[in-house]
This record gives C-alpha cells, sequence and structure tokens, in this order.
C-alpha cells in the first residue's frame, strides 16, 4: 500500500520526467492505436464501373435492375452518385445473365457499379469519378436509342459522350507521360430497343460517329476564333481534338490508339423481359 502510494505521490508532483511521460502517452496513445488497427484489418476497395450518360437514358433503372432484379415502375433523374456491389463471375454460361449476380459460389469478382447525375450541371460529379477513381475498370456510358433519331437529343448525347472520351483519351496522354494509366473499356449501352423508334446498335453507331465528328471540327473551328496565339493554336487544338488527329471522319476505332475499346451495344431496361444480358457479361469481363 505504500509503495503504490509513492507511486501517486511521484505521479502527481510536478518533474521533468513526469512531464515528458505525460506528453508521450498524450502524442503516442493515438498512434499506437491507429497502427493496431491498421494491422488487424485489411480494407480493399472493389473495382468500380461507372455509369454515365444524359439525363432520362435509363442509368438508374439499369442500376435497380441489376440490384434488385426488377425496375420500379417510375424512377427519377439523380441528383447524386448512387452505387451497389454486385457479384461478377466467369465460371459458366449462367453467369452471362445479369439475374444470376447473387450467386457467390465459384470463383466472382465484387465490383462497385456507380451511377452518377445526367444532369448538364450536376456532370462534375462524374468529371471527378473519372479523373480521381484509381479502380475504375470501365464506363458505360447509356443513351436513349428511341431518341437519337431526333437532332437535339443526337446532340446534347453526342456532346456528353465527346466529353467523357476527350477525357479518357488524356488521361491515357497522362500514361505515356509517365503517370500510370489503365486502359479503360468503353460501353455505349444502347438502351430502349424495345420501343417502335429504337435505332439499331449499328445505327447508334453510326449516328454517334457522324456528330462526333461534327462536334470535333466545331470546337476546333471555335478555338481558333478564340483569338489563341498562333504559336499556341497546334497544341492546344490537338489536346482538344478527339480521336486520330486531323482525320477527316471520326470512328470509334481510333480510339484504340489510346487504349480504348469502345463497343455498342444493345439492350432494354424497362422491356417486360429486360435484356441487359450483353450489358452485364461485358461488366463482367472487365472487373
Amino acid at each position: 500500500m505504500a509503495s503504490f502510494t509513492s507511486i501517486v505521490e511521484t505521479l502527481m508532483t510536478p518533474s521533468l520526467p513526469v512531464i515528458l511521460f505525460g506528453i508521450l502517452l498524450v502524442l503516442g496513445a493515438p498512434i499506437l492505436l491507429h497502427v493496431l488497427l491498421s494491422s488487424s484489418a485489411t480494407y480493399t476497395t472493389p473495382p468500380l464501373v461507372l455509369l454515365l450518360g444524359p439525363p432520362q437514358a435509363g442509368k438508374t433503372a439499369l442500376l435497380t435492375l441489376l440490384e434488385r432484379g426488377t425496375v420500379p415502375a417510375k424512377t427519377h433523374t439523380s441528383q447524386t452518385t448512387q452505387s451497389v456491389e454486385l457479384n461478377a463471375s466467369l465460371d459458366s454460361a449462367s453467369s452471362r445473365s445479369f439475374r444470376n449476380h447473387e450467386d457467390a459460389s465459384g470463383t466472382h469478382t465484387k465490383f462497385l457499379l456507380v451511377d452518377t447525375p445526367g444532369h448538364g450541371k450536376l456532370r462534375n460529379v462524374a468529371a471527378a469519378k473519372l479523373g480521381r477513381a484509381e479502380k475504375l475498370k470501365a464506363v458505360v456510358f447509356v443513351v436513349d436509342a428511341a431518341a437519337l433519331g431526333e437532332p437535339e437529343t443526337l446532340a446534347a448525347t453526342a456532346s456528353y459522350l465527346y466529353d467523357v472520351l476527350l477525357h479518357l483519351q488524356r488521361r491515357a496522354g497522362a500514361k505515356a507521360k509517365g503517370k500510370e494509366q489503365a486502359a479503360m473499356p468503353v460501353l455505349v449501352a444502347a438502351n430502349k430497343m424495345d420501343l417502335f423508334t429504337a435505332l439499331p446498335a449499328t445505327m447508334v453507331k453510326s449516328q454517334l460517329e457522324t456528330e462526333l465528328g461534327r462536334i470535333r471540327v466545331s470546337r476546333s473551328k471555335g478555338l481558333l476564333d478564340s483569338g489563341v496565339g498562333i504559336d499556341e493554336i497546334g497544341s492546344e487544338e490537338q489536346d482538344a481534338w478527339l480521336g486520330e488527329y486531323g482525320s477527316d471522319k471520326f470512328s470509334f476505332e481510333q480510339m484504340r490508339e489510346f487504349d480504348m475499346d469502345v463497343d455498342v451495344l444493345g439492350g432494354s431496361v424497362t422491356a417486360p423481359e429486360a435484356d441487359v444480358d450483353k450489358w452485364w457479361w461485358w461488366m463482367a469481363q472487365r472487373v
């Protein structure tokens, strides 16, 4: 008892050793706790697939379908990012159907499917995901194939797709300069194929390529008219030029130069029998 009392008196008596011990305890305890917790648990982030596209194209409906197996009668334009964790397996032919994604038997990979807002004022969220997501494995750009026959819809859709592809092209350019970036596959998911007005996937591809070519010529002309110095115009124009620089026509095949394979596949989220297996299998092969 006397020994315990003497220890308490020593600790309560102001002295340099006691002060140093107190400082060490206050500063060292949180660090030690952090080290112990970090070593006892492993935090891993699953691969990520990003859903992009204009409003009303069907991104949120696709996310809901893959998560729950059904689509609500009515969906609303997304205002925030939403994500679900899914299982992807290549073990058997049955894995090609999205309806079997909950089967975790055999070899499978968990991945996050992330839906981003399509409204023009909220697309900075998607741009941030494209720029910062280290685990990003693929991009799915959903388009409304039933509305692409309308010039305004085609122009707006292609303009957004142009920005996405140009961002990924610059990302590939950063890789060439020494910043490690993985190749980025892109799927253009032509949705609403069950509707009478829907363009077939080959026509969707052709229409988008033509419009993307028109956009890059227009933007190049806009740069020339902006007053950029003659010494700078070459590098500035090339940096804003999508695909093969100086080519007359744009095609998705040009993006292979920048480690991008762009595929166009048709499907339908809200058909009586949802037809999204091609899209699901495309994602499963890339995560």
